[in-house]
């Protein structure tokens, strides 16, 4: 890699707000806060709204979508679209 074009990667620490968890990872993110670890030493901290602690995909809880009625509705505001629709 050329020297000096990419940026500094450092640990931090991700913490989910809505689920009450939080994780140590490598990131180019830097943050005022700091977090002391559960090794001891003090990490920058990053508050995020959703992870996969908390996203309805990773934790089971998805909503089904109405599919049905959204083609529905789209049937009825433009056509069935077959062959005549040109």
């Amino acid at each position: 890699m050329k020297p000096r074009i990419h940026p500094v990667s450092r640990p931090v620490v991700f913490r989910d707000r809505a689920a009450g968890t939080a994780f140590l990872t490598r990131s180019t993110a830097d943050s005022g806060e700091r977090v002391v670890w559960e090794d001891g030493d003090s990490y920058p901290v990053i508050d995020v709204e959703t992870s996969s602690a908390s996203h309805p995909f990773y934790t089971g809880g998805r909503q089904v979508l109405d599919v049905a009625g959204r083609v529905e509705r789209f049937h009825r505001r433009y056509g069935d679209g077959g062959p005549s629709a040109g």
